[in-house]
């Protein structure tokens, strides 16, 4: 299972209601992220299992285009904070992260589904 970190603690973030640590961390995400995470889990038993993530720095999208993704809005800084914590708590559960700078997660999806279907052929 390969999943698109990004796209998944967004989907955490704006629909988990606003918690917090004892400090006043933001946690919704961390949290949402992890219950669809289990959820997953444990509906399709994979054998495998990967998180991939966007970086902050420009992609070659938008060295091509400047004004690709322009009017997108800045990730929220209450979600920023949460991001380290998130990678944290994967690197403890030994679930493997892929950040490229200059790729998206997509693109490192993308990549990771071609790699697995030419080794599939193989077999």
């Amino acid at each position: 299972m390969a999943i698109d970190g990004n796209s998944i603690v967004n989907r955490a973030f704006f629909g988990v209601r606003y918690l917090s640590a004892s400090d006043g961390t933001p946690t919704n995400a961390v949290f949402g992220f992890l219950a669809i995470l289990f959820r997953l889990i444990a509906e399709e038993s994979p054998d495998a299992l990967c998180v991939a993530f966007d970086l902050p720095a420009p992609t070659f999208r938008h060295e091509k285009y400047d004004k690709y993704k322009a009017h997108r809005k800045a990730m929220p800084e209450e979600l920023v904070v949460q991001m380290p914590i998130l990678k944290e708590v994967l690197d403890a559960m030994n679930i493997k992260r892929y950040e490229i700078a200059g790729w998206e997660a997509d693109d490192i999806l993308g990549t990771l589904s071609k790699v697995c279907e030419d080794d599939i052929k193989k077999l």
